[in-house]
């Protein structure tokens, strides 16, 4: 259980950061930029469920403890069962869920602008957000053990992003298609 009775510690005013095993590291750490940015994602998922329908949402606040758990899994190094770990099972309910949103929407013929409605917008922000999330763990995962997972649940969590975006452009009729070469 999580207690936080006090908030301003001062322990971070030197630039430094503990981990969730106890370790201190550099607040401009990978790992540290990684989980941060996953936190980033989840902020932007707060904003995106005030634009969206009771579906939506409970799948939005399902993602929101999804990424607490990554957020703890990336806080602490190596990738034993010792610890809070995103899992094989989270990243496949993003992909059903994926896979049921998608089933209702016409394939693209045309990539599409990050626009369209305030919750299509909005779940295009978290979509960039969750891929350097991703690039972030990915290049983390090249210099310290990192749950394979975190990177899977992070790569489905952009395409989830994507297909929500485009449901809420009521089924993909309101996406805003790209035009190459329009403002020449």
């Amino acid at each position: 259980m999580v207690k936080l009775d006090v908030i301003t510690t001062r322990g971070g005013d030197g630039g430094e950061t503990s981990l969730g095993d106890g370790s201190r590291v550099r607040k401009d750490a990978l790992r540290v930029d990684a989980y941060g940015t996953v936190d980033e994602a989840n902020a932007a998922i707060g904003m995106l469920r005030l634009h969206v329908d009771a579906e939506a949402d409970a799948m939005l606040a399902r993602i929101q403890n999804d990424l607490f758990d990554l957020g703890a899994d990336l806080c602490v190094p190596g990738t034993g069962p010792d610890r809070l770990r995103i899992t094989e099972g989270q990243c496949l309910r993003l992909e059903q869920e994926v896979a049921a949103m998608n089933a209702d929407i016409a394939p693209l013929n045309s990539f599409i602008l990050p626009a369209g409605t305030p919750g299509a917008a909005h779940t295009h922000l978290v979509r960039t957000i969750a891929r350097r999330a991703e690039r972030l763990v990915v290049a983390l995962a090249a210099v310290e053990p990192v749950n394979p997972d975190a990177v899977k649940y992070l790569n489905r969590l952009s395409d989830h992003m994507f297909v929500l975006g485009r449901r809420l452009n009521d089924n993909g009729r309101a996406d805003v298609k790209w035009v190459p070469g329009a403002s020449r």
